[in-house]
């Protein structure tokens, strides 16, 4: 049997992150007994940190980190992928936007490939703008990155943990996504994606489109891009 880290970053989900704990706990059980829940604090400003370690003192299979500073997503990303232990890695949003059913669904592909990575089988109602953003995004990392991804940057993935645990992050944006696939590529890793429908926030709302995490994320690309001539692996 797998053993299992289940890890999350997690910057102001005061309202989600004890309901997100205690699902994927419950998802957890019924794919294996050998699991840890890591959750890193992005230097959140509400009290999700201490809803977090609260539940992490009533069960030594949650482990709770806190950064001192914010990093935009990436750095707390990082250290989820750091900290995790296991032999498989599921990745999740803070606010839970997969079903467990999903979850226990998307597990079960583990074993046909390396990684599984979730797209959204129905269109997203973003705005115009977000769409517009999100489309010259997906097309900048097709054209520099030549990844055949439908969801690049999804809130839920699963990965064999022998393939990134040499990995060395560079960015600390949410193009740490990127990354790990630019990375899998390289060890000849198997991708396979799953469709689902994401589920809606019930509380908080998202920060991955706000203007300081945009620019970063523009940053990472260029930094990431650069890396990739300089160092001959292009």
């Amino acid at each position: 049997m797998l053993s299992v880290s289940f890890v999350m970053p997690m910057y102001n989900e005061a309202d989600n992150i004890e309901k997100t704990i205690l699902k994927v706990k419950d998802a957890a059980k019924s794919i294996t007994s050998d699991f840890e829940i890591i959750v890193v604090d992005d230097a959140s400003e509400d009290n999700s940190y201490d809803t977090a370690k609260r539940l992490s003192l009533d069960d030594a299979r949650i482990k709770c980190f806190r950064l001192i500073k914010n990093t935009k997503f990436g750095g707390a990303f990082a250290e989820c992928f750091k900290n995790a232990s296991k032999d498989v890695i599921v990745y999740l949003d803070s606010d839970m936007p997969v079903s467990q059913d999903d979850i226990k669904k998307a597990f079960a592909l583990i074993n046909e490939a390396d990684i599984i990575t979730g797209y959204s089988r129905i269109k997203k109602g973003d705005n115009i703008i977000r769409k517009f953003m999100s489309s010259v995004y997906n097309l900048i990392v097709q054209l520099l990155f030549s990844l055949n991804v439908k969801d690049i940057n999804s809130g839920f993935k699963i990965v064999k943990r022998n393939i990134v645990k040499d990995l060395r992050f560079i960015s600390r944006s949410p193009f740490i996504d990127v990354e790990i696939f630019i990375h899998a590529r390289k060890k000849g890793a198997s991708v396979r994606q799953y469709p689902l429908i994401f589920l809606p926030r019930e509380g908080g709302k998202s920060h991955m489109a706000a203007f300081p995490i945009v620019i970063a994320t523009f940053r990472d690309i260029l930094k990431v891009f650069l890396n990739e001539i300089f160092s001959g692996k292009r």
